[in-house]
């Protein structure tokens, strides 16, 4: 089992800036890739980035490409989502995920309140 725990989530303005973290404790050696997931009221879950553990290769949506950037340190377990450029439709609960294969999320944190006012 992996736990993970994200942090970092609050208020900021259009155009600023957070930073939100997830620390993965458990097993974490069974992790492949990490990701970053949002969930805006009314919406389906949707993806915003990952990052492969090992490699660090780096993935993003559309709608992020360029204002986000995931970083990972391996030795603290810790993924980071840096957030710049923020707009009010980037206003959602941010998720973290973890999988141990490439094509699936297994563990899910409890998600983190990012609000983005104009």
């Amino acid at each position: 089992q992996v736990q993970l725990v994200e942090s970092g989530g609050g208020l900021a303005q259009a155009g600023g800036s957070l930073r939100l973290s997830c620390v993965a404790s458990g097993r974490t050696s069974s992790m492949v890739r990490m990701a970053w997931f949002r969930q805006a009221p009314g919406r389906q879950r949707e993806f915003v980035g990952s990052i492969i553990w090992s490699g660090g290769n780096t993935y993003y949506a559309d709608s992020v490409k360029g204002r986000f950037t995931i970083s990972r340190d391996n030795a603290k377990n810790t993924v980071y989502l840096q957030m710049n450029n923020l707009k009010p439709e980037d206003t959602a609960v941010y998720y973290c995920a973890a999988g141990r294969i490439i094509t699936q999320y297994d563990y899910w944190g409890q998600g983190t309140q990012v609000t983005v006012s104009s």
